[in-house]
């Protein structure tokens, strides 16, 4: 197969699966992953794919944000991020649980006889801490945006001003090495970037899918973020980089 071919074959493949992947196109076209990433290149210098970490989406994908269901990708890094960030929950403390699935899935992972203050204003979360005794549920109102079930707008806003919490654990739909956290939408990012005012600590839930996309509404950097909690896909090169900017990082 020459490579125009090949390419045109890739970009069909971004297209209608939303996302390709370097080791499965090289398996799949039985060439190197250095001659994947190069046709990846091509097609994004064209115009016709972002590069991603470890592959691509088809261009004009970037800001499409997927709702709740469509999330379920990454589920046992998701996981295993969950698990990691319980042992950064304050003791008696207070925490904001941001709006995601990832840090859904801690919310979820929380012992039923945790004794803590939670302020969130995700609908997900907030569910799943409703039957817990010892947790003191604060559910921050405002407009709730259907695909992610989170609250926006100026009551949200308003509420975070008030707030002075312990631990943020923030979620995010990119984040880059160069600073950049991002989301598709610019109300859900005024309310991430309120939360993050609102936090003496701030824990960034990510898996490494999340890494180099960008979005949208930029809502912060990592510079604020005090640790980043991932999975193994992010490289070490790659945690590297992000903790010469001062964000500690463990890949879950």
């Amino acid at each position: 197969m020459y490579a125009a071919e090949r390419r045109q074959e890739i970009l069909r493949l971004a297209r209608e699966s939303g996302r390709v992947d370097v080791p499965a196109l090289a398996e799949e076209f039985q060439v190197t992953a250095e001659t994947v990433r190069r046709d990846l290149r091509a097609l994004d210098r064209a115009g016709l794919v972002r590069r991603v970490h470890g592959g691509a989406i088809p261009a004009g994908r970037l800001d499409v944000e997927p709702d709740l269901v469509e999330r379920g990708t990454a589920a046992d890094e998701k996981d295993r991020i969950a698990r990691a960030a319980l042992t950064e929950l304050p003791a008696g403390g207070s925490v904001i649980l941001d709006a995601g699935t990832t840090v859904a899935r801690l919310a979820a992972a929380i012992p039923v006889d945790s004794a803590l203050t939670v302020v969130t204003h995700a609908l997900p979360v907030a569910a799943r801490l409703a039957d817990h005794p010892g947790i003191a549920l604060h559910l921050v109102g405002g407009r709730v945006r259907h695909r992610t079930r989170a609250a926006v707008d100026a009551w949200a806003l308003r509420a975070y001003g008030e707030v002075n919490a312990d631990v943020l654990f923030l979620a995010t739909s990119g984040f880059r090495a160069d600073g950049g956290l991002t989301t598709p939408d610019p109300a859900e990012a005024a309310v991430k970037r309120a939360a993050v005012a609102a936090a003496r600590r701030v824990v960034l839930l990510a898996d490494s899918t999340k890494f180099s996309q960008g979005h949208f509404a930029r809502f912060g950097d990592l510079s604020q973020v005090d640790l980043l909690i991932t999975d193994t896909g992010l490289g070490p090169g790659d945690a590297l980089a992000i903790e010469r900017q001062g964000t500690e990082v463990v890949r879950a």
